[in-house]
């Protein structure tokens, strides 16, 4: 009996060679104070997924931030709706009340 599994997860897919630019064109045409933010950011999740990448010879690390960054964007809106409509959380738990230490 082996403890290995009879199967692997298929791979996602890669994402399309022009889909690094298309990001950087999306992020471009954010607002302008998120923009100013986040262009460095993926910038810099980009040199270090390409330095990565070309010492291990692998593209999986330009792969993973490729697909992270267009989460955030397509996240985007609906956190921008979330805090629009004052970020109300009241179905969540206070966490003092878990560690006891509000009362």
């Amino acid at each position: 009996m082996s403890a290995q599994p009879d199967h692997l997860p298929a791979a996602p897919p890669p994402p399309p060679p022009r889909a690094a630019a298309q990001l950087l064109t999306r992020i471009r045409a954010e607002r302008p104070e998120r923009a100013g933010r986040w262009l460095p950011a993926f910038e810099r999740d980009w040199a270090k997924a390409l330095e990565d990448s070309r010492q291990t010879y692998d593209l999986s690390p330009l792969h993973d931030v490729v697909r992270t960054w267009q989460a955030r964007l397509d996240s985007a809106p609906a956190v921008d709706d979330f805090i629009a409509t004052g970020m109300d959380d009241d179905d969540g738990i206070d966490l003092s009340q878990l560690t006891g230490n509000g009362r």
